[in-house]
């Protein structure tokens, strides 16, 4: 909790993130993720291996680049519903959310210094598919819901915790009032559509300000991510204040529709360095956009490519 009073991606300069951890862990490494649930492999010493050595190699990209650095936990999948598919039981799943948290904390004691702080983030997934709805929540039962990982993370180092995937406002807002019972900061990060549209059809700018004036603006910050960019770039011709709210962007490499990537036997990863150019141009339509990674397809080398060509921006 070193920085939970205080982010200091908040004030401006460069944060780096992961890319898409599922899809490097599967593809990249050969390694199985029933339910692209990462955070089994914790369950074996390999497995924790795996995953420490995905995190320092961005780890290193931020050292390399005088960049911070976000630490996204690899819970994505460690709610409930999902974990019990595994034969998690709840103790067995509280113990694996810390264990994902204390595995952070090892990299930040190696590599943070006084140009590269280290932000431990645990990551909070949708109840439900990534891409689609499916059986939507009320706001108050996506809080209860929710409420028992972002507990576990409350007491743990985690500064802060990140939405990841959110496709419908009303889990956003239930996570967001969930952090706030647990007094933990919370980035909430949506996915959209080709047309850059939640997948409820919820426009981007509507899903913020209603999450915001749902949450007395709780959310320390937006992000959106699992898109390429020509997908959602046009949302931000009218501009307005709710751009501000946007800091992070995990972009996808693929310009595939998600319905798309789910039917492709190979990985699509697009062109590093142009996703690079995409996130450097976005830098400068979008006022506040400094914490930057990548999604589905995406490895250390789009992440190295969005700072070779970001870093500048910032100096």
């Amino acid at each position: 909790m070193k920085y939970r009073e205080k982010l200091p991606q908040l004030h401006g300069e460069l944060f780096l993130t992961d890319g898409g951890i599922e899809t490097t862990l599967i593809f990249h490494d050969g390694l199985e993720l029933p339910d692209f649930a990462a955070f089994h492999l914790l369950q074996e010493r390999d497995g924790t291996a795996a995953l420490e050595r995905y995190f320092r190699t961005y780890a290193g990209i931020s050292k390399r680049f005088s960049a911070g650095l976000v630490l996204e936990s690899a819970t994505w999948r460690a709610n409930p519903d999902w974990a019990s598919r595994l034969g998690y039981t709840t103790e067995a799943l509280a113990a694996a959310n810390r264990a994902a948290i204390e595995l952070l904390e090892r990299i930040r004691d190696d590599y943070e210094d006084a140009h590269t702080p280290v932000v431990i983030s645990g990551c909070v997934g949708p109840r439900g598919d990534g891409y689609v709805p499916g059986q939507m929540m009320s706001a108050d039962q996506a809080r209860d819901y929710h409420l028992a990982q972002i507990e576990v993370f409350a007491h743990t180092a985690a500064d802060m915790a990140s939405a990841i995937t959110m496709n419908y406002a009303n889990e956003a807002i239930g996570i967001a009032r969930a952090a706030e019972l647990m007094h933990l900061p919370v980035a909430i990060s949506f996915t959209v559509e080709t047309d850059g549209h939640l997948p409820t059809g919820q426009s981007l700018r509507s899903a913020i300000t209603e999450v915001d004036e749902a949450t007395d603006a709780y959310p320390s910050y937006y992000m959106i991510n699992c898109a390429h960019p020509s997908h959602f770039e046009h949302a931000l011709d009218d501009g307005g204040a709710w751009l501000d709210r946007i800091h992070g962007l995990r972009a996808n490499a693929s310009r595939k529709s998600h319905a798309e990537l789910n039917e492709s036997v190979d990985l699509d990863i697009g062109d590093p360095a142009e996703l690079g150019a995409e996130y450097a141009m976005l830098t400068r339509r979008m006022p506040r956009l400094n914490v930057m990674g990548g999604c589905c397809g995406t490895d250390h080398r789009h992440v190295e490519s969005i700072a070779a060509a970001c870093a500048p921006l910032f100096r």
